[in-house]
Parts: structure tokens; C-alpha cells; sequence
């Protein structure tokens, strides 16, 4: 057991460049392999995706490119890659490219949620909590952390705001393997020490992240028989609730509908919630409430799986708070003792019955689609959990079937469009 553990400790030195140059036609971008002298001794990324996978990670050092007369981000924009030794404050077993790439997503989403406290929990690239609120970001962390308490688990935690006392406290009672926020108020860092392995980023980016919404980079794809795929990175249309597109269409009979107008409150959560879609991987839905996200259905290939999914999740997350809270165990520990316990077996029962009584906590919730609904069929699955307002990008053929099971509600439910697919593979 001890030679497989090892492989996680091994760190085996790559032989890649220090410096990557790309030329599109006569345009050169040129990028600088990044290391960081820790402990006394220079170091680059721990390892790739796994640990068997030597890694590289390079940050644009110079030039630009003008290819189709869009706004591309030159030099200066790094975030991530831009992060000195001095910013590093804790390296714990130094970042690898998952720690990284799961910071970087944060940031992907905070970009679009810079005007108010934010916080996103990330695993494996993507978020399994997010929330916002005006009274700070210990509060939006404490909201995050609700979300989905399970996933959050070893989660990296990136914010748009400095770190405070309270939110410090909450990451000391739990644990996660990163940390990162533009800034740390002071006492701060000295808590978050007490976990020794815990990554500790100061990235000042962080802080200014509104500078990036309408600029795009070249997003670069690799196939596995080694071709490369380029494409302009996604930028996101909608910044404010203004950008949302009335939700209209034409049945094959020329009938015109039109949805239910989402109110201010459920604009705003729409709007929060297509922020974080974009940073969610492909199929995907994601339902939230008051600035927080009740759950995140990621990486399905069906629309309405992906929908159900997400129920189950909500279904699942709102009995362990419960369970957690209550009687301070996991849902899955209350589980296993209900089958020798018949007191634990009523509890257990109890706990199924709210959970179910309240639609895992979906009731009055939105719900967002990083694409258009083929079908009614995931809408509907959704109505039955008593959704209040739908944002979805528009343009199916079917679009007036779907706005027809929302007018068909009751109460009737919101849509809007938002003119624009978010995939993320």
C-alpha cells in the first residue's frame, strides 16, 4: 500500500521548454513556462491531471493577434498565471494543474459576478457551490458551502473580495485544498495556516476581474491523436438583467406565445445563475434561489437527464443539511444505522418526508440551460418541482412548445432567453 501512496508524493520534473511561441499566419504569441522557488528550490507544476503526467504551465509574456478584428486579451490580464512566490503564501504540497485549472474556472465565473460579494467552491473543475450577497463574502461562503456540503469537500475556494476573519473561520472548521481571494485582511492568513497543506494564492486579479468580461483569448483544444482545435474563448452576453431576451415564438399554426416576464428578484437570480453556467461542463442545468445555487447538473449527454439529475442531487443535499444539522451525521451515516436502528429508521423517514414535502428545496427556485430545450419533456420534470422562471438560450423548433408548459403552470412560470448557447466541453 505504501508504493501506491507514493505516486501521489512523487514529483517527477518536466522537460518541457521555458518558453512556448505560437504563430498564427504572421502573428506571434510568445509564453514564458512559469516556476517558483519554494522551500529553496525551483519548481514548476506539481503534475498534470494525474500524477504520472509531467506538466507545464505557461503564461503569455508577449505580442498579440488581430484574426478576425475581434478584442483579443494581450499581456498584463494574467490571473493564475501570473502568480508570483509572494503570492503563493502557502504552497502546501505545491499546486498542480488541478488546483490550478479549478482557481482559473473560479475566476471564469466571477468575472461575470464582480459587482458583489462572491464566493465558488470548485472539484475537479467544476463548481458544486456558488453564491453571492451584499452583506460580504463570509456570508456568500457560508451560502456556497450549504449549497452542496458533500462535493465541497477538499473544493477549491476562490472569492472576488478580501478575505476576511469569518470566512477564514469557516474554511479552519472544514476542509478544502485551496484558497484564493485578491486579497487577505489581516489575522487572516495566520488562521488559514493552521491548515498546513492548504494553498493559500493571493491573486490580485481577483479583485479587478470586470476587466475581462469583453475580451476573449485563444482558447486551445487538444485532440487525442494529438491535433489541436483553436476558437475564440466564450464570452458572456448577458452582464446585466437588461441583456435577458423576451421569451417569444410561433407554433406550426402561426399562434405567437409569449412567457411570463421574470420579476426583479427572479431576474437577478437568472442572471447570477447564468454566470456560474459558464463555468459548468456540458449538458448542463443549474437550479438557485436568494443568490445561491440549489444544485448543479453537470456532463450529461440527455437534456432531461441532466435535469433529473440535478433533482436528485437537490433531493439528496437538502436531506443530509438536515441530517446534518440535526443530529449531526451524514445522510449516508444516518442510512447505514437505520437499518439496525428503528429509532434512527424514524428519523431517517422524517427527514424523507420534509425532503420530499419541499422538493429538495426547489420550490420558487430558477433554473437555467446552457442550451435550448429540444423537448418540453426537461421543463416539465422541472415545473413538477415547482420552478418559478427558466432562462435558456432560445432557438429551437420546439421553443413555443416550451414556452406553452411554462404558460400552462400554475402559477404561471418565467422565461426569458438569453440569445446566446453556453457549452462547455
Amino acid at each position: 500500500m505504501s508504493d501506491l501512496k507514493a505516486m501521489y508524493s512523487t514529483v517527477r520534473k518536466d522537460a518541457f521548454p521555458e518558453t512556448m511561441t505560437i504563430l498564427l499566419g504572421d502573428e506571434k504569441l510568445v509564453f514564458q513556462k512559469r516556476v517558483w522557488t519554494l522551500d529553496g528550490e525551483e519548481k514548476g507544476l506539481r503534475y498534470g491531471e494525474n500524477p504520472d503526467q509531467p506538466a507545464a504551465l505557461y503564461a503569455l509574456k508577449e505580442g498579440s493577434i488581430t484574426c478576425g478584428g475581434l478584442e483579443w486579451r494581450g499581456p498584463g490580464h494574467g490571473i493564475v498565471s501570473a502568480m508570483t512566490e509572494a503570492q503563493m503564501i502557502q504552497a502546501g504540497k505545491h499546486p498542480g494543474k488541478t488546483n490550478l485549472t479549478d482557481v482559473d474556472n473560479g475566476a471564469n465565473i466571477l468575472q461575470y459576478l464582480a459587482d458583489r460579494p462572491a464566493a465558488i467552491i470548485l472539484k475537479h473543475n467544476n463548481p458544486c457551490g456558488a453564491a453571492w450577497s451584499k452583506d460580504g463574502v463570509a456570508v456568500a461562503l457560508e451560502k456556497a458551502f450549504w449549497c452542496d456540503r458533500i462535493a465541497a469537500f477538499g473544493g477549491a475556494v476562490v472569492v472576488n473580495r478580501p478575505f476576511t476573519r469569518e470566512a477564514a473561520e469557516i474554511v479552519a472548521a472544514n476542509y478544502f485544498e485551496v484558497v484564493a481571494a485578491p486579497a487577505f485582511e489581516e489575522g487572516v492568513v495566520e488562521i488559514l495556516k493552521g491548515r498546513k497543506n492548504l494553498r493559500i494564492m493571493e491573486l490580485p486579479g481577483l479583485g479587478r476581474l470586470e476587466e475581462l468580461t469583453s475580451s476573449a483569448f485563444l482558447d486551445i483544444k487538444c485532440l487525442s491523436d494529438g491535433g489541436i482545435v483553436v476558437q475564440k474563448s466564450f464570452v458572456n452576453r448577458i452582464l446585466s438583467v437588461k441583456d435577458f431576451l423576451p421569451a417569444t415564438a410561433t407554433t406550426k399554426d402561426g399562434l405567437s406565445v409569449t412567457a411570463r416576464a421574470p420579476s426583479p428578484a427572479e431576474l437577478d437570480d437568472l442572471r447570477f445563475a447564468w454566470a456560474v453556467e459558464a463555468g459548468v461542463t456540458s449538458n448542463s442545468v443549474i437550479f438557485v434561489r436568494d443568490g445561491a445555487t440549489l444544485a448543479i447538473g453537470t456532463g450529461e449527454q440527455d437534456r432531461v437527464g441532466c435535469v433529473e439529475l440535478a433533482i436528485h442531487k437537490a433531493h439528496t443535499k437538502y436531506a443530509d443539511t438536515l441530517a446534518f444539522r440535526e443530529l449531526g451525521m451524514t445522510l449516508y451515516e444516518l442510512k447505514l444505522k437505520a437499518v439496525q436502528d428503528a429509532g434512527m429508521a424514524e428519523k431517517l423517514a422524517d427527514i424523507e418526508r420534509r425532503t420530499e414535502e419541499a422538493r429538495g428545496g426547489l420550490i420558487g427556485s430558477a433554473l437555467v440551460s446552457d442550451g435550448f430545450f429540444p423537448f418540453r419533456d426537461g421543463v416539465d420534470v422541472a415545473l413538477a418541482q415547482g420552478v418559478a422562471a427558466i432562462a435558456q438560450p432560445g432557438g429551437s423548433m420546439r421553443d413555443a412548445e416550451v414556452i406553452m408548459a411554462c404558460n400552462e403552470a400554475v402559477p404561471q412560470v418565467a422565461m426569458v432567453f438569453t440569445g446566446q448557447r453556453s457549452f462547455k466541453h
